[in-house]
């Protein structure tokens, strides 16, 4: 089956849902896909909130801009710092829009918290559940519109380039083009071609290529598999954040995440004897930028051998506390931890990619009519560590970026009619997915074991020798096999673990996320 679109929008969170709102108010077609179901994206699990500049009393862009640098290592792209932070409040603006309720003081004023690495109080939020009011918010304006046609249970499995035309396609090739994506129809086990325009790509981040993560189980870094597969452009894999406090509880994954706005609110990390440790790491103590706690975390554990530590909120008002954190106070109560009375143990998790898809500032990516945004993507905003929020306003404002350019040349383009459906030859054997599951698991404990928090060349290396075999096998697999949603996502995590693991190999440093023992701390 052939599909055309003007647009295709791969991915259904803030970045994929909020540039098909505005690309489909211009009168163009969208088809949105989505993986499983529209309200299952990172987006939704964003605690935290949105940072923007708002109370221009006390704070500016210039403060904001530095703290994102400061935060970067300093190997963020100043360009595309100035880009987010100065369009940020006009972004906010349109998510308001769009339905999404900020939560307000008694004067009406946004009622904004302050998270680790922020100089001023800026963060906008919707109590703890702010990507989910951002995500519900955008679903029902998605919903609403004749111009977008949702594609919920459709996998992406290739974007189509000149390769699909018999056409040799190198790194090196100049002007390779995108013409739309082969979709496994998860409905009918069908592969089907989606033919477009332009195509973005929002498929969000990696969390899921780790054993421990906060991300949704969806999270298998389909789109920068795809794309560097494609021979485009993937930059500043090694970069993987660490959400120093998610809910320790052994079996849950995705863990349930601690927003780091409860530090903001007052919290204090202790050892499991009930000490503060923070002072020995940064003079922030537990505002520390998220690496810096993730790394004294995890070294407090180690050096401890404590499979957790404690976040102690329970010297501040019980009623307060509940107010501000009502999600967490029931998520923990089903767990018989009352927040307001005791401890919460944390751990860190695997949270948030830095890298992804190399862009310009509209959003454009290494291949021509292929854009990307969100998590998936690499602007340079973040550098080496993205300041805390940072992220929910780069989506949005990278979408109205993409938007705006791809409108004003995508009357230039025309549907490729050449493309060849999907050849789908393979047989599958029963054992395949045990095959599948199992390697699955092995990608997850050789990333967490050899690619987290702190690395060493030796780390990287066994995790290389020990991934190329599971590489081979699963190309082989693949070959073999009738396209799956599984042996897709398997492909995927190999995919993306190798590209983490090669450009950490390359970085001959410590520097933001990325700490090694083998290279001391660069200078700034």
């Amino acid at each position: 089956m052939v599909r055309k679109f003007d647009f295709l929008v791969i991915g259904s969170g803030i970045a994929g849902m909020s540039f098909a709102l505005k690309v489909a108010g211009k009168g163009k077609s969208v088809a949105l896909i989505c993986k499983t179901e529209l309200a299952e994206a990172n987006t939704y699990f964003a605690q935290g909130g949105v940072a923007s500049v708002t109370n221009t009393l006390v704070d500016n862009f210039e403060k904001h801009i530095e703290d994102t640098m400061i935060a970067g290592d300093w190997i963020s792209d100043r360009a595309a710092v100035e880009k987010v932070v100065r369009n940020a409040p006009a972004q906010i603006n349109e998510l308001i829009n769009w339905g999404v309720d900020f939560d307000k003081n008694e004067k009406g004023e946004f009622d904004l918290h302050r998270e680790g690495g922020h100089s001023e109080f800026r963060i906008l939020h919707h109590k703890d559940n702010t990507g989910a009011e951002i995500q519900d918010s955008l679903i029902r304006a998605v919903q609403r519109h004749p111009n977008i046609t949702v594609f919920e249970k459709h996998f992406a499995v290739e974007i189509i380039t000149q390769h699909h035309l018999g056409i040799t396609v190198t790194r090196q090739t100049p002007n390779i083009e995108c013409y739309g994506a082969y979709i496994l129809n998860l409905n009918t086990s069908k592969v089907e071609t989606f033919l477009s325009k332009a195509t973005l790509m929002a498929t969000g981040g990696v969390g899921a290529v780790y054993k421990t993560t906060t991300n949704p189980l969806v999270a298998t870094g389909d789109g920068i598999a795809m794309v560097y597969r494609a021979k485009g452009t993937v930059k500043d894999m090694e970069f993987i954040q660490f959400h120093p406090t998610a809910l320790y509880h052994p079996g849950d994954r995705p863990s349930f995440l601690i927003t780091e706005a409860m530090r903001g609110y007052g919290g204090i990390l202790r050892t499991m004897d009930g000490k503060e440790f923070m002072q020995k790491y940064d003079p922030r103590l537990s505002l520390a930028p998220r690496d810096i706690v993730a790394r004294a975390i995890d070294n407090e554990m180690k050096t401890r051998g404590d499979e957790h530590v404690w976040l102690d909120v329970t010297h501040k008002d019980a009623e307060e506390t509940k107010k501000h954190f009502p999600n967490i106070y029931e998520k923990c109560l089903t767990l018989g931890i009352d927040i307001t009375k005791d401890y919460i143990p944390v751990a860190p998790a695997a949270h948030y990619l830095c890298g992804g898809i190399k862009v310009d500032l509209d959003a454009r990516s290494s291949i021509h009519r292929l854009y990307a945004v969100g998590e998936c993507s690499c602007t340079g905003l973040h550098g080496g560590n993205r300041l805390a929020s940072n992220s929910l306003i780069e989506a949005v404002v990278y979408a109205d970026a993409a938007a705006a350019h791809s409108l004003k040349v995508i009357d230039n383009y025309e549907f490729n009619e050449q493309i060849p459906e999907w050849n789908d030859e393979g047989t599958r054997h029963n054992e395949e997915m045990v095959l599948i599951t199992q390697s699955m698991k092995e990608v997850n404990q050789i990333m967490s074991t050899y690619v987290g928090i702190v690395r060493s060349d030796l780390r990287l290396k066994r995790a290389w020798d020990r991934l190329d075999i599971i590489y081979e096998e699963t190309e082989d697999l693949f070959k073999r096999s009738i396209a799956s949603k599984e042996i897709c996502e398997l492909r995927n995590m190999v995919n993306v673990g190798y590209l983490i693991m090669r450009q950490a190999m390359e970085r001959k440093e410590s520097r933001g996320l990325h700490y090694t023992i083998d290279y001391p701390k660069a200078d700034n």
